[in-house]
């Protein structure tokens, strides 16, 4: 995790807050920093994690997550991470054709057209508090849920979809929804723009990213818009950003110690 972020979002291990809709959006530039850094700070909280990876391998993330003081293999071999693969998932959903393979296949939507209740019950399922873990803080994190559009869900399903997840994780469990969507302008996809702004609307914790309008720096790598929504909408709060090897420093505008 980041400490500098925790600081800036007042977030700390012993205390995490719950019932958040943490919504993660990139605009030409990559987000995905951020999830890393909530994967491996709710792992340090002790919370109790369903990731469904629909963007990258297991490995992908199990690399960067040992670079920011954790590991997802013990972590998921102890119980406390449930990891879908979704890249594997969809392979054994084109390449097999055994009845009982796609019954237990939570993407098994994408074949027969249907909703998204066979991933919520997993989800679901995999988060449910037991009699041991009713003070853990049960965390669900998505990555990326765009890419569920490019498999052809419609956006009102995602939004149905999210909706239960929320209502179960966040309402019921008392837990947490991290969610990160990416986007870049050159697709032009009003179906995305649809998703990403009612999903902001949902959203409690709002952290977007962005690339400089100026164009490529190597020592100010872009922008975190930080907007928290209450009953009384905060006001955004705007940071610039650089990312090193296993952290990420963030300063006020102008503020690079590379500028000054």
């Amino acid at each position: 995790m980041f400490p500098e972020l925790n600081a800036l979002l007042g977030a700390d291990t012993e205390s995490p807050e719950r019932q958040q809709f943490i919504l993660i959006s990139g605009h030409e530039t990559d987000s995905s920093f951020l999830l890393n850094h909530f994967l491996s700070y709710y792992l340090k909280a002790g919370c109790s994690l369903c990731f469904v990876a629909l963007a990258q391998s297991f490995s992908h993330y199990n690399v960067i997550a040992q670079k920011l003081g954790v590991n997802l293999a013990s972590a998921r071999d102890q119980g406390q991470l449930l990891f879908l693969e979704g890249l594997r998932s969809y392979t054994q959903l084109l390449f097999t054709d055994t009845p009982e393979t796609e019954a237990d296949n939570p993407l098994r939507f994408l074949r027969t057209g249907s909703d998204l209740r066979p991933l919520y019950d997993f989800i679901t399922a995999a988060l449910m508090p037991s009699g041991g873990e009713r003070g853990k803080c049960p965390v669900l994190i998505i990555d990326d849920v765009s890419l569920l559009l490019s498999l052809g869900v419609t956006t009102l399903q995602v939004l149905d979809f999210i909706h239960y997840c929320r209502a179960s994780v966040c309402s019921k469990y008392q837990g947490n929804v991290v969610c990160l969507l990416q986007g870049f302008e050159e697709s032009e996809d009003a179906d995305n723009e649809r998703l990403l702004k009612s999903l902001c609307h949902q959203s409690t914790l709002l952290l977007q990213v962005e690339g400089l309008v100026t164009g490529f720096c190597k020592d100010v790598h872009g922008e975190l818009t930080i907007t928290r929504r209450s009953q009384v909408r905060d006001k955004p709060v705007i940071y610039q950003y650089k990312i090193h090897d296993k952290t990420v420093s963030f300063f006020a505008r102008g503020l690079s110690a590379a500028v000054l």
